[in-house]
């Protein structure tokens, strides 16, 4: 598996979600990676993620969310990560609202590079001070420093790359 620093790109970090609810975070995740040029068809993703969603919540507690799919039409691993000031209402596990996500996008024929990375995911945010810096962090340079200083932590778990 490749590391969460390969993955999470300038690009796909946003410092302050402005959605309110859970479909307007899915939404704003799907517009960027449209714009990043990630993803061609973001009604695809919302669906898929979307569709996801209605099977259980991803929001897993403590704050921490990591809607995931899984798309035909890409080639390889897409990690976002957003953060939410205000909260979002995830429908959380543990009922509180989520300030911290991670969407995860693979290609459709990925599941154990999709599985391996979800837990590598939960894993590090599993660190409770990380958590709370990230809450606090004061810009989008600070929340990927953060997050790869954390990955950094946990040996690469080595799979089969795509070409």
């Amino acid at each position: 598996m490749t590391s969460i620093k390969d993955l999470l790109h300038e690009d796909l970090v946003i410092e302050d979600l402005k959605a309110t609810d859970k479909k307007g975070v899915i939404r704003e995740f799907a517009a960027l990676l449209s714009a990043a040029g990630k993803v061609r068809d973001a009604d695809e993703l919302i669906r898929v993620v979307v569709e996801r969603e209605s099977l259980g919540s991803t929001g897993i507690g403590d704050g921490v969310a990591i809607p995931h799919g899984k798309l035909p039409f890409i080639h390889e691993m897409i990690v976002a990560f957003g953060r939410s000031r205000q909260g979002v209402d995830f429908q959380s596990m543990d009922g509180k609202p989520v300030h911290l996500f991670f969407l995860l996008v693979t290609p459709e024929d990925s599941p154990g590079d999709h599985l391996r990375t979800l837990a590598r995911i939960s894993r590090i945010l599993k660190n409770s001070p990380l958590r709370e810096n990230l809450k606090n962090a004061a810009d989008r340079q600070m929340l990927r420093s953060l997050i790869y200083d954390e990955d950094a932590k946990y040996p690469q778990v080595q799979a089969l790359q795509r070409k």
